[in-house]
């Protein structure tokens, strides 16, 4: 049949009826079909992601205090050396008079 005879049939609120509730069903089942899949895989995705940048923070907090315990080290090793030399430098100073 021809929508213009329909119209006139039925009427243009029941045609246009039954053409939103195609378009309603044609949307719904597209939905269902090819979005939620994807949605589904791409949460699957975004928690993946989630987990390797906890992981990544995880990793640089570790490696974060290790170089804090060696620059710590590195700075008790100098203060030693230089209060080495100082009592080396008054064992010289010392040993002139």
């Amino acid at each position: 049949m021809d929508v213009a005879a329909l119209i006139a049939e039925y009427g243009f609120p029941v045609v246009m009826a039954v053409g939103l509730g195609y378009f309603i069903f044609f949307i719904w089942k597209f939905i269902g079909e090819h979005i939620d899949p994807a949605l589904e895989d791409m949460h699957i995705a975004l928690i993946r992601v989630i987990d390797k940048t906890r992981m990544l923070d995880q990793d640089m907090i570790r490696l974060q205090q290790k170089v804090n315990v060696v620059l710590e080290y590195k700075a008790t090793q100098k203060i030693l050396e230089q209060d080495k030399m100082k009592e080396a430098l008054a064992k010289q100073e010392g040993k002139k008079k």
